[in-house]
Order: C-alpha cells, then structure tokens, then sequence
C-alpha cells in the first residue's frame, strides 16, 4: 500500500495536481491520498502505517519541513520518500545530483533522521533547508502578501529589487557563533544554512553539506554595502559566486548560531514566515 501526504496548497496551490501524476507513475499499486493541511499533526496518521507500507510526501519545502517536524524521532515507516512539486523546491535543488532516484521519488530516511533547531520567540521549530532573516524574509512577507490576493505566481526576485530599492531598511547585527560575538553594521541579510540554496534556487552557501558529519551549519552576513552594490551581486547568489566579495559577505561555521537585530524583522523558516522577529537562534549537535 503506498500513502500519499500531499499539500493542495503547494506549487501556487497546484498541488492537488500531485494526484494524476503519482496514479499515472504507480498505475499498477493500490495508492490513498490524504491532504496534510487536514492534519493538526501527522504522528498520529504516520501511527497508524504499517510498517511495510510506502509513504509519500507531495509538497515543497514548507511541506517537507512540516511533515519531517511533526514526526522527528519516530519511524513511521521503512521507506519515506519525497515527491518534490513545491514552487521553490530548494531541498530538492540541494541533494538531486547526490541521490539515487526512485520512480523520480526521493529516498528521504537520511535527509531527515538528524535535523538542526531553530528558536523564535520561544518556539522551537526543525528545518531542513534554513532561515532567513533580514531581506530575504521581508521577501516572504511580502510574497504572502501578494499570495492573499492572486493565484499568479510570486516574483520574489522582484520584490527582492523593490525592497533593495527603499522598501526594506537594513538592521544593525549581532552574531554569536560558537560563544565567539561578532557585531555587523547595515545588515541586509543574516540566514542560517542547513542546505546550500534558499529562497527558489539561490545558492546562498555553497560551501555547505547538510549531511557533513561535523554537524555545522552555515552562517552568512551580507551587510556593509549600499543598495546599488547589493543589486550588482544580488544575480551572482544563484551560482554561488558571491562568495568573492568578502568585503561585504562574510560566512561563519558553528553549531550554534545566534543573530539579534537591533530592530524586528520579518524571518522565514523554509519559506513559512514568521513576522517581526528581534533574534533567532539555530542549534545543530
């Protein structure tokens, strides 16, 4: 028996779509479909699998992080996978070219049995790709925004310009990494990465391995620069290459990051915002 978990709300909410796709690939199996946002929390549907079944989850990032936080430390079965149809689908970006494909469904056992923390405002949430915090959440912001009114699908590149252009005012930073204080002026964006790419397909740290044994996360700081300079790098974080301009970027390694501005910002945690938010802290050991 084949389980599906898919979340109608996802790929602009065309995910319902998920449903003749996944008949049309398992055309020969018995398969069930259940829409996840009917569930408070789905241990207890994940309770009541056999452990012979197969699950599958059918969302983006904002799915997958759901699903992987409400059921961490249990097992609900012995072969989980990921059927990626999200709108950003930055998990997917992250480990393609690193996993073995089934009947284009993701194994997901290893990407979820070991995940980071994050705490906001007392809450504490899992996440499998990162945080945003500075501009990039302020693109979450406003992109639920214009989600509330249109169906069409969310340029947050161009929100990204507008907020550069005026729109978003930049905060002054404090990071801790590690215990080790680091101050930053004119912070424009300030996430932490489990995964390489956030925000659609931006390689915002490209150095990082979600599944390095070291159990690090990645921090970055773009900060000190004015907006222009910020536009003129801006299409160099989609291939990574922003990594240059270490006068404006900086990028720290830790097991505990802690970053506070000195005024509320929007945050996004897989892309599911959370507004006016002072500090976050992401733990990973």
């Amino acid at each position: 028996m084949i389980h599906v978990l898919f979340n109608p709300l996802s790929n602009n909410k065309k995910g319902a779509l998920v449903e003749s796709e996944l008949k049309e690939i398992f055309r020969n199996k018995k398969i069930d479909f259940t829409d996840i946002t009917n569930f408070q929390n789905v241990k207890d549907f994940c309770s009541k699998i056999s452990a012979s079944d197969e699950l599958i989850i059918a969302g983006g990032d904002g799915t997958l992080t759901r699903f992987a936080d409400d059921i961490y430390g249990t097992k609900p079965c012995k072969k989980v996978y990921l059927y990626p149809c999200g709108s950003g689908n930055d998990f997917f970006n992250d480990i393609k070219d690193k996993c073995k494909f089934i009947n284009n469904l993701i194994p997901l056992q290893d990407y979820i049995k070991s995940l980071p923390d994050v705490y906001v405002n007392g809450v504490k949430h899992k996440f499998i790709n990162g945080i945003g915090y500075g501009i990039d959440g302020y693109c979450c912001e406003e992109g639920d925004r214009v989600r509330e009114k249109s169906d069409k699908k969310v340029n947050y590149a161009g929100i990204a310009i507008k907020g550069l252009l005026g729109k978003f005012h930049p905060s002054n930073a404090k990071v801790t990494v590690d215990g080790e204080v680091h101050h930053f002026k004119h912070v424009w964006l300030a996430p932490s990465m489990l995964g390489r790419f956030y925000g659609g397909g931006m390689m915002i740290a490209p150095d990082q391995d979600r599944l390095n044994k070291e159990k690090t996360l990645t921090c970055v700081i773009c900060h000190k620069a004015f907006a222009l300079k910020i536009l003129m790098i801006f299409p160099k974080i989609f291939t990574g290459t922003h990594t240059k301009y270490t006068d404006i970027v900086s990028f720290f390694k830790g097991h505990d990051i802690t970053v506070e501005f000195d005024k509320p910002q929007a945050l996004q945690i897989d892309g599911e915002t959370i507004s006016n938010v002072s500090s976050y802290r992401a733990v990973y050991n």
